[in-house]
């Protein structure tokens, strides 16, 4: 039996499969990027494998609306953004001045959001963000205020995995973000949840146990998917959530050792999706 069949699995879903950033000298290495690619140059060489990228930097600093037209304009037409709200809105909240920093993260992202090429705002919630009343209302406020971006969130957390939560998603139309990681206790578990009609997210992280329980950031997203691994999600979640979306997202976030590119690249494959080039996958769907 062949790979999954794209009209079969995903009628009328656009599926966009990239990575969690592109900018990595370590790729040179690995072999994605040619031999002395500057980081300059990586943007536009990675947009003729993958149709969407998820913006990292974003996270670490506040995007500044100037920056980001200019990576829309190093990109081709039709390749898609998402972007990591930054940091002093999830990881590091200041009570006193949170509300104008996301009023200065939606002016950063605005080119991308006229253009009509973001696809999300990506609200990464930490380890540490639970349930508790008070982080449930921060993040209801944080939600209204970004009003009019097109959201989505991950928790860490496994306390968020409730339906309370997930219809409280579907009211304000914010997707919940899926997530591929170890099955540890207070980790959020896999899912294939749909809270949006427009788009469902995937994030890819690996599945190190030991370095998730470390906290050990290189050794925690150092893993590659297997065929097997990556098939069951294509022929099972990403399948589900197809049927219940415009569009889903998916992203590889086990950047270490350029093993994040190589398995997107398989996973397209097994969707039979073709490179934004329009050349065909790198490799044959596989068969079963």
């Amino acid at each position: 039996m062949g790979g999954v069949s794209p009209s079969a699995s995903r009628p009328g879903c656009r599926l966009l499969v990239g990575t969690s950033g592109y900018s990595y000298a370590e790729w040179v290495e690995a072999g994605f990027y040619p031999p002395g690619t500057p980081s300059s140059r990586m943007l536009p060489l990675y947009a003729r494998h993958f149709p969407v990228v998820e913006l990292n930097y974003t996270w670490y600093q506040m995007p500044r609306a100037e920056a980001v037209a200019r990576l829309e304009q190093r990109s081709p037409r039709g390749f898609s953004f998402t972007a990591k709200l930054t940091r002093t809105l999830t990881h590091e909240v200041d009570p006193s001045r949170w509300r104008g920093e996301a009023e200065r993260y939606r002016q950063g992202v605005a080119p991308l959001l006229q253009s009509g090429r973001l696809k999300a705002v990506l609200v990464q919630l930490p380890p540490f963000f639970d349930r508790r009343p008070a982080n449930r209302r921060y993040l209801a406020a944080l939600l209204d205020v970004l009003s009019g971006l097109p959201l989505a969130v991950e928790f860490r957390h496994a306390s968020w995995a409730v339906d309370r939560v997930f219809e409280g998603l579907r009211q304000r139309r914010v997707s919940l973000v899926n997530v591929d990681a170890p099955r540890l206790p207070h980790l959020f578990p896999p899912l294939d949840v749909v809270t949006c009609p427009e788009l469902f997210y995937v994030r890819f992280h690996g599945r190190n146990a030991a370095g998730w329980r470390s906290g050990n950031m290189q050794q925690q997203f150092d893993y590659s998917y297997s065929d097997a691994e990556l098939r069951r999600w294509a022929e099972g979640a990403i399948a589900a959530m197809a049927a219940r979306a415009r569009c889903g997202v998916i992203f590889f976030n086990n950047h270490v050792r350029g093993q994040a590119p190589e398995n997107a690249r398989r996973l397209m494959a097994l969707l039979g999706l073709a490179r934004p080039d329009g050349e065909t996958p790198w490799s044959a769907p596989l068969s079963t």
